[in-house]
């Protein structure tokens, strides 16, 4: 499986580098700190665990085309 490293956003595949999906042991780890240190975070729920209704449906819209703003 070919792929983009999440770090240096070199390409990376999965039958060649054994730190897949990372590209070296060096992206792996900065990635591990940067979750560590709280750069990286899980979001909050988008829907309230308390709030919905059973047969009550929520739509969440998306654009698609608004570029990220935390990738560099």
């Amino acid at each position: 499986m070919k792929h983009r490293c999440p770090i240096c956003k070199a390409e990376t595949d999965s039958e060649v580098h054994k730190d897949f999906p990372f590209c070296s042991e060096r992206c792996r780890m900065q990635d591990l700190g940067c979750w560590a240190s709280e750069k990286y975070v899980v979001s909050d729920p988008i829907f309230d665990e308390e709030e919905p209704v059973e047969g009550e449906r929520k739509t969440i819209l998306l654009d698609l085309d608004k570029p990220d703003d935390h990738e560099s």
